[in-house]
């Protein structure tokens, strides 16, 4: 067993662990976050997407002994308050999920590449989820509700030029 020390969701934790115990599977069974989905675990579908120190990566991949002395976000820890993210409501208002599965690994991607790039075009946004499986949107939706968290995080609320431009090259 190893000793890790991981903050979780703004959590302290502190855990004897398998060496071999994935991330996902701590997170999951020993924490009971269950929000993080297992997908594939062979980290094709980034369904069990989180942030590991800020960036996004697929929790079926990473060891928890490899999180030690790190901080994780889940997607249970986007609206700690209870309050949605624009992002997240952007994801309900533009219906970009159906069954939900991937939902909570591409809200974890499309806010990486939201906080890296925060004006992306489709094709960005396209590029940075393409790690990210969904069988059931067929990802149209998936691309305007980032586009539309990115233009209500610019502060200004109006839709604009940028805006048709981005809802043209959506439907193209």
């Amino acid at each position: 067993m190893t000793h890790i020390s991981v903050t979780v969701d703004g959590t302290a934790y502190e855990d004897e662990v398998e060496p071999r115990l994935l991330l996902v599977h701590y997170l999951r069974d020993r924490l009971g976050l269950t929000g993080t989905p297992i997908g594939c675990d062979t980290s094709n579908c980034g369904a069990c997407t989180v942030e590991l120190d800020g960036v996004s990566v697929k929790s079926c991949t990473v060891l928890a002994v490899q999180a030690d002395g790190s901080e994780v976000t889940t997607v249970q820890g986007l609206a700690p308050d209870g309050e949605w993210t624009p992002l997240q409501r952007a994801f309900h208002e533009r219906h970009a999920l159906q069954c939900g599965y991937c939902t909570p690994g591409m809200l974890m991607a499309a806010r990486d590449l939201l906080r890296e790039n925060p004006h992306p075009s489709p094709e960005e946004v396209r590029r940075a989820l393409e790690g990210n499986l969904c069988r059931c949107t067929g990802y149209q939706n998936i691309v305007r509700a980032v586009l539309s968290a990115a233009e209500e995080s610019d502060g200004s609320g109006a839709t604009g030029e940028r805006s048709a431009a981005s809802a043209q090259e959506v439907t193209a």
